[in-house]
Formats: C-alpha cells, structure tokens, sequence
C-alpha cells in the first residue's frame, strides 16, 4: 500500500506509549515500533530538563544496538529513531510514575485546586547518518478542585498508575477539571507535535 505520508525516510518510535504512537500517527506519519528497557530509576539529574533528555539519549542508546545500524547506513532512505521522555514537575519536585494506588491518590489530591507542570523530551536520531538531536517542552496545567470520587475512579481504572506524575489530562474523568493549559495538550500527551515535526525535518 502507497502512502504519501513518509516517502523520503522511515520512522521508529522508540516508545511503549499508547498516547505517543496516536499523536504520531495523527502527525500523518507511519512507523514501526520499539521499547527500551532501561532502569530510569537510576538516572538522576537536579534539573527536570536535563533529566528528560538524559533519558531519552539512554532509551537511544538502548534501543540502537538491538538494530542493524549497518543497514541503515548502507540504506538509500534513512532511518529516524525518536525517543523521548517526560516527568511531572509539583512545586519543584519531579514526579515520575506513581509507584503504588495510595501514591496516585496523593498526587492527584495536591493537583485539585492546584498546579502542576509537564516537562517532556523529544530526541530524533538518523540511524543513516548518525545525527542526533533533542529538545525538551513545559506545560503549565492548573486545575479546579477534583472530588475525591472522581480521583477513586481514576485510581479503580488505573490509567493513572502507568503515566508520569499519575497526570493524563486527557482522561474524560479528569478533564471537566483541568482549568487551563499553557501549553500544547500534545506536549502533555507526551509528543509535542511541531517539536517532533521541526526535529524530523532537521535530521534529515
């Protein structure tokens, strides 16, 4: 099947997550998928910037020796690889995936009424040429206050448990109390569309 999205390369996301994948294919772009395992647990950076980046080199890093990088290099087309990472800054402290149910309801009780911001990576990598790239985004989120039985479904549902910060504004039981958004939702979602697109077209 003939598609006009991506004729001049090709594309892996190197991510497991459901919202990534959507937000790239609404981009218009096909791709093939794949995950690291790394331990992003034992990469620690003060500054929430530096630390999405950082992972989001070490889940390339992961990544490429688990392809065969020789052909991609003798490939006519390239090969971009895009990695990225986010974490969920609460009054300056970084928030990773909630590790239990009661650490979820903790942090959704201090987003209602509150504030909270996504910080967010995007690296591109061309396997042809070895070209890499990266750049980070901050969204500010403020809330309404969230009722204790919609914070209990979230937390029943379990989406929550698996995203950084336990934070999915998208999610129709959190957003009737998402207030403001000073950012892209898409940056939230964790791809921002124009910096993925501009970083595309850069490492090509």
């Amino acid at each position: 099947m003939e598609t006009n999205s991506s004729p001049s390369f090709k594309i892996i996301l190197g991510s497991s997550s459901n919202a990534r994948r959507k937000i790239l294919a609404e981009m218009g772009y096909e791709f093939t998928l794949m995950t690291a395992d790394i331990d992003e647990k034992s990469i620690r950076k003060e500054k929430p910037e530096e630390l999405v980046m950082v992972l989001a080199q070490a889940k390339a890093e992961a990544i490429r020796p688990k392809l065969p990088v020789g052909d991609y290099v003798k490939d006519a087309e390239p090969t971009l690889l895009i990695t990225s990472d986010q974490v969920v800054v609460y009054e300056g402290v970084v928030r990773e995936k909630p590790s239990s149910k009661e650490e979820a309801r903790q942090f959704l009780k201090d987003y209602s009424g509150g504030h909270a911001a996504t910080v967010g990576s995007v690296l591109v990598t061309n396997l042809k040429t070895g070209f890499s790239k990266g750049e980070w985004d901050r969204v500010e989120i403020y809330f309404h206050e969230i009722p204790d039985e919609a914070i209990e479904k979230l937390i029943e549902e379990g989406t929550v448990l698996k995203v950084a910060g336990g934070l999915i504004i998208e999610h129709p039981l959190i957003l009737p109390f998402v207030k403001e958004v000073v950012g892209t939702t898409d940056s939230v979602m964790g791809l921002p569309k124009d910096i993925t697109e501009r970083l595309l077209k850069e490492a090509l």
